[in-house]
């Protein structure tokens, strides 16, 4: 897909084919699930599957989940609701170094944001696979009285070496033809933590002269004395996740797991777990099968966990949910909707090959649907005051004239929006020129213009300070033109002019989000991505916006006519003090 793509068209997907293909040769017609996860025996004794077929979502919780993450989770939730199974979310939490309840929180509250649920006949689907340790630590057991799997004892550096290359095969570990009791034994050992962390491993035995380096002898077992958010301190050992991931999917009846591409190359080290462990009575047929997919690659975006991780642990951003990063936390936060980054993934699509997709392809799917739904309201970002000469001799001591217009202009429905005109009122500082220069349109002396919903103004000058800088913008009201009166049209003009009363206005904070880097590929090269951090990514002002506005509830969005989308900030909105994020511009602002 190339980078300016941003067709509205339903990219195509062809996992849906596979899927379509498997169900109607009737692939997994025959499972049986027990309502939890559990091996051949456990599922043996339950009801034929109610779910045509299963997914998962398996984060590690070591890390607030991003855009990649989102793409994955509307493809896996969205293929389990449209035929008619059930996707599964599943921790990953084989490492228990990184993983922190704070993380479990953040990813099941996101994918709920978006729109999903992994609920589903009558089952929670809410799994872990810590929970799975003692039948992993089984499987491992039967992969060494199989003789499938040895304990190894090189050195981290010495198994390196004595792997090989592309080009050339590795070498058998002096340790691989050990007995099957004597790997039971030093395995055992390992487990009740007579041995320290990185004495030995459990490996797979499978062949050191494979031109698939995964399968020479992976490691399926290490020591690492941690204490695991889930297990606290009962495991000293814990599972390659390489390992675990094809042991969890079939516990779990899961029949399509679909991975990134980078994850292509162990497939064969997934078959051949479960059909090993298959072969040993643990796992009932059908086994999963294992499918790849291209990973989001975004432009102007960092997705490295580590690199988020130094955004925010060095202050370059607010935290995890500022909302320049591309988590969905600081995505929800700068105002994406569920809805825009449905179509985000929709539009996207699914393929095998790697390809760039341009960051103003999502900015788009916002607009598209704040387009739809998001209340209008006017706004003055960078205000000069107007004064309304001719005020008093149209409409004598009253210092309000009520002027109204549509919540939405094409929703009826959503109703109409009340605020008044009054003598003084704010403009933006770009609508006056004293010299106009070709072409302009606004305000300029002598010229005449239409305030927005009110009425036709002729600009009459202006005032400056001692600096000569202009404070205030002179204008005379022209009778019998204000909007949706008989009159409105009588005067043509050119120049349409946004505005807020200067007495009844709100002063509010607004946040002017830009993109968090100036370079498309801030990394690319191995260049430091800091070197492209964009200083004008966050900008605060003061802003004036219509009276109705004051309370605007945290999280609201509204259009600012003409000047974008922008939402009140979920954290730092106070009741009677909003405080507004741009989310997007009506218009790609970066076009080249």
């Amino acid at each position: 897909m190339s980078e300016d793509n941003n067709t509205a068209t339903p990219a195509s997907n062809f996992l849906r084919q596979i899927i379509e293909r498997d169900l109607a040769s009737g692939t997994y017609a025959s499972r049986r699930w027990a309502h939890s996860p559990g091996e051949a025996s456990h599922q043996a004794g339950g009801d034929a599957d109610p779910a045509r077929i299963r997914t998962r979502f398996p984060p590690e919780p070591n890390g607030y989940l991003h855009i990649g993450h989102a793409k994955s989770i509307c493809l896996n939730f969205g293929l389990a609701r449209d035929y008619d199974g059930v996707c599964h979310l599943r921790f990953d939490d084989t490492n228990p170094e990184k993983e922190e309840q704070e993380y479990v929180d953040s990813i099941t509250d996101s994918v709920r944001w978006l729109g999903f649920s992994w609920a589903g006949f009558g089952d929670t689907n809410l799994y872990f696979a810590s929970n799975y340790f003692d039948f992993m630590y089984r499987a491992a057991e039967a992969l060494i009285q199989s003789g499938h799997a040895y304990v190894d004892q090189q050195t981290a550096e010495q198994m390196r070496v004595n792997r090989g290359s592309l080009t050339q095969a590795g070498t058998d570990s002096p340790w691989r033809n050990r007995s099957k009791d004597e790997n039971l034994a030093l395995f055992r050992a390992m487990r009740d933590g007579q041995h320290e962390d990185g004495a030995m491993i459990l490996r797979a035995k499978i062949d050191m002269a494979s031109p698939n380096i995964n399968l020479r002898d992976p490691a399926i077992y290490r020591i690492k004395r941690a204490t695991h958010h889930n297990t606290g301190d009962k495991w000293c050992i814990y599972p390659m996740y390489t390992f675990a991931h094809p042991v969890e999917d079939a516990l779990e009846n899961v029949t399509h797991s679909i991975c990134t591409l980078e994850f292509e190359d162990q497939r064969p080290f997934y078959d051949w777990v479960l059909a090993r462990l298959s072969d040993a009575g643990l796992l009932a047929h059908p086994l999963p099968k294992q499918y790849e997919f291209a990973r989001l690659n975004l432009t102007y975006v960092i997705t490295s966990k580590r690199k988020l991780m130094q955004l925010v642990t060095e202050h370059h951003v607010d935290g995890w949910d500022d909302p320049r990063m591309p988590t969905i936390v600081g995505l929800r936060r700068r105002g994406y909707t569920p809805e825009s980054i449905q179509l985000f993934a929709e539009r996207i699509g699914v393929s095998k090959a790697d390809s760039w997709i341009d960051y103003s392809t999502l900015e788009g799917c916002l607009r598209d649907d704040l387009d739809a739904k998001a209340a209008r309201a006017m706004a003055v970002l960078d205000p000069v005051r107007l004064k309304l000469s001719n005020w008093q001799a149209l409409f004598g001591t009253s210092d309000a004239e009520p002027c109204s217009a549509p919540v939405h202009p094409h929703h009826e429905a959503m109703g109409r929006r009340s605020f008044n005109l009054t003598p003084e009122i704010f403009i933006e500082r770009e609508d006056f020129m004293e010299t106009p220069s070709k072409g302009y349109h606004r305000l300029f002396p002598g010229n005449l213009s239409r305030l927005k919903y009110g009425y036709v103004i002729r600009c009459t000058g202006c005032e400056k300070d001692a600096t000569g800088q202009i404070i205030s913008v002179l204008a005379e009201i022209v009778p019998d033109t204000k909007s949706g009166t008989p009159g409105a049209d009588s005067v043509k003009v050119k120049g349409v002019i946004t505005w807020v009363s200067a007495i009844q206005g709100v002063a509010v904070e607004v946040r002017l989000y830009d993109r968090l880097f100036t370079e498309a590929h801030p990394d690319a090269g191995g260049r430091d991505f800091l070197d492209s951090l964009n200083p004008d990514s966050r900008k605060v002002i003061t802003a004036w916006v219509e009276p109705g506005l004051e309370n605007a509830a945290a999280g609201a969005g509204y259009q600012f006519e003409r000047h974008g989308y922008f939402v009140a900030d979920c954290r730092d909105t106070k009741p009677g003090k909003p405080v507004f994020n741009r989310a997007v511009t009506l218009k790609d602002s970066w076009q080249k």
